[in-house]
């Protein structure tokens, strides 16, 4: 049994993850967010609407029919596996707080002592 291509929900999900809402997008294409709605619940859409509403989300129509969550997570666990370059010692940065935790102390006993 061949797995059904819901194009509707695969716009759906990159919308979600492009931090697009329903409402802009209807702006974007002219049309209400209820039929953005219905088209996100269509197994099937248009290849003209396709098109545009790749357009907006900055992918291509094929790459709507292509996506799955399985590429997304492959994606991000490729992008995660290179080399970060720390631009600075964090053992530094805790000595600087600490320095500057036991200053603030003094300064407290400091003035505990002269309000005596």
């Amino acid at each position: 049994m061949a797995e059904t291509i819901h194009i509707g929900r695969k716009i759906s999900r990159i919308r979600e993850i492009r931090g697009i809402k329903q409402d802009h997008l209807a702006i974007e294409l002219g049309i209400s967010q209820q039929t953005i709605s219905k088209i996100e619940q269509s197994e099937t859409v248009e290849e003209e609407t396709l098109g545009k509403i790749a357009k907006v989300l900055g992918v291509t129509p094929q790459a709507i029919k292509n996506f799955s969550e399985d590429a997304i997570i492959n994606y991000f666990h490729d992008q995660s596996s290179f080399n970060f370059q720390c631009t600075f010692n964090p053992l530094d940065k805790v000595m600087e707080l600490y320095e500057r935790l036991l200053q603030a102390e003094r300064e407290k006993n400091e003035l505990l002592k002269g309000s005596k």
